[in-house]
């Protein structure tokens, strides 16, 4: 029966058994190579590194040397591949069953591997750690050491295991070792757990991982922490023990970043992960879905200067995070025309925007509640509220614009809010309408009012013909409220203070006629009759 590698940390604790002769049954040789750090380097990789920053410029400037080194043509360039191994970590470590164990040999001691390719020119042996190890602990704790003394052994003589590492994961291995026995890690400095972690992953220790993972999340966050969680290797951010902590450096991330107006300029600096985790939240506090997409375009152009790359991530990753449904018509024509995006995908995202309006109101939640297409239809925290909006341009220009306003969100109006709508256009103008809490003049009490204003543009004025009205219960119809005709001019506003002339809390009131399932439906008719 297989062991469970998966289980906590927690259990038997055999710290007294660590490295002891009595308490073990073979000797784990660790050959220390050069690998991705310079010649004589010492210590794990976040050695001399004062922050993440550091430790994380620390690995990608080896990464790139590695990557240089590669691409150069040099004469190792088996080796210098090797090396790369170990640093991703993409590929099982290098371990071996030697039939004849040598003493034990003490801690810096150089040595000579038995094995013909340790003989390669380019791969230099820095010293040779052995220390004594119980094969039941360590098969226990990782299905890698489980497969190697299980299907490694041929002879029960056998009793010498050899471990192959890089000098950047030696003090991480150790770390490993011996949490394995002691279910405790004697750190808490970032830059090592998250060696510690990456060495966890590649020998497959579980519970190491997720115990790294919990002690990094008790840790504070910043920026600067949460990306490089959302930059581990695939291998161990898709872990199911370490998605706690990608989760909580997304959270973060989305969180700080909410008000994406206010910080635009500071996250056009943030990498790909990084973005992906603020458009992924339903919280953003933004105009509309029309700032969203042309943050993603504006960020993409920056990141990505070849048109060939830029479209390639925007198809694939930033743009399945885009809610083309609530983008307004006009911006949606500006996405067909867009030279960044590959047309066929562009049209595609439009057509099913155009489609998602043009449905039912009862269908739009039904998509929005879907668990697999919640996201895509999800409205955010916008700061002007989408709009659905029917337009006519014969006999005369008119438009029709349908607000839906949840009961909550017309709670938090009182006693003084404001809501904006999302700008609808005709005849050229630009419009806009917001509903508010405000005091009524002849009557001195709280109530809701609807107000309609065109956006400011030069000094041209228009004559509008106006109509609003909202759906009521029992019949769900919709029933005039207020009609009137105004001229605007930019800025202007015209509207009615009490739609609906009662007070604020029968407004409100459970058995209001006016919130239908918790939702307020109003429409607002534009026709214009005067050139």
């Amino acid at each position: 029966m297989d062991p469970d590698f998966s289980r906590a940390s927690g259990g038997p604790n055999f710290e007294f058994a660590f490295n002891s002769v009595n308490f073990s049954d073979r000797v784990l040789r660790i050959e220390i190579v050069a690998g991705d750090d310079a010649p004589g380097a010492k210590g794990a990789a976040g050695e001399g590194c004062s922050s993440l920053a550091d430790w994380a410029r620390h690995r990608k400037r080896r990464r790139e040397e590695l990557r240089r080194g590669k691409e150069s043509g040099a004469n190792c360039k088996v080796e210098a591949e090797e090396c790369d191994t170990y640093q991703e970590g993409n590929e099982e470590p290098v371990a071996m069953i030697e039939e004849s164990p040598p003493d034990i040999e003490q801690d810096g001691e150089d040595g000579e591997s038995s094995d013909s390719s340790w003989n390669m020119e380019c791969t230099q042996l820095l010293r040779v750690k052995s220390i004594y190890i119980s094969s039941a602990i360590l098969a226990a704790k990782s299905p890698f050491f489980y497969k190697l003394f299980s299907n490694g052994m041929k002879e029960s003589d056998q009793r010498h295991a050899t471990l192959r590492i890089t000098a950047s994961e030696e003090n991480a291995l150790m770390e490993l070792l011996s949490f394995m026995y002691s279910g405790k890690l004697a750190t808490n400095q970032p830059t090592l757990l998250l060696d510690i972690l990456m060495i966890a992953d590649k020998f497959e220790v579980v519970s190491c991982m997720r115990h790294c993972s919990q002690l990094l999340r008790s840790l504070p966050m910043t920026t600067e922490s949460a990306l490089l969680y959302l930059d581990l290797p695939s291998s161990i951010s898709m872990a199911t023990a370490v998605q706690p902590l990608t989760d909580t450096a997304k959270e973060f991330l989305a969180n700080k970043y909410k008000d994406l107006t206010k910080f635009q300029d500071e996250a056009m600096t943030i990498p790909l992960a990084g973005i992906e985790a603020i458009l992924w939240s339903n919280d953003l506090q933004v105009a509309s879905e029309d700032a969203i997409y042309d943050f993603v375009i504006k960020w993409a152009r920056a990141q990505y200067p070849k048109l060939e790359e830029r479209r390639e991530i925007l198809g694939t990753r930033l743009l399945p995070l885009v809610r083309f449904c609530h983008m307004t018509c006009r911006k949606l024509r500006k996405v067909l025309a867009c030279s960044d995006l590959d047309h066929e995908q562009a049209t595609k995202c439009v057509t099913e925007a155009l489609l998602y309006k043009a449905d039912a109101p009862h269908r739009q939640r039904a998509l929005a509640a879907d668990v697999m297409t919640c996201r895509k239809y999800a409205e955010r925290a916008y700061k002007y509220r989408p709009l659905k909006v029917v337009e006519f341009d014969r006999p005369y220009p008119q438009c029709i614009a349908y607000l839906d306003l949840k009961r909550e969100e017309c709670s938090r109006l009182f006693p003084s809010g404001r809501i904006y709508s999302q700008a609808f256009h005709l005849a050229g103008q630009g419009f806009f309408l917001s509903a508010h809490c405000n005091m009524d003049q002849q009557s001195a009490f709280y109530c809701f009012g609807l107000f309609l204003g065109m956006q400011e543009k030069g000094s041209t004025s228009v004559t509008v013909d106006y109509e609003f009205a909202a759906r009521t219960r029992p019949s769900g119809e919709f029933v005039s409220k207020y009609k009137g005709y105004y001229t605007f001019t930019g800025g202007k506003a015209v509207g009615y203070r009490n739609l609906f002339a009662i007070p604020w809390p029968s407004f409100m009131a459970d058995d209001s006629l006016f919130f239908i399932d918790g939702v307020l439906h109003l429409r607002a008719e534009l026709t214009i009759k005067q050139p």
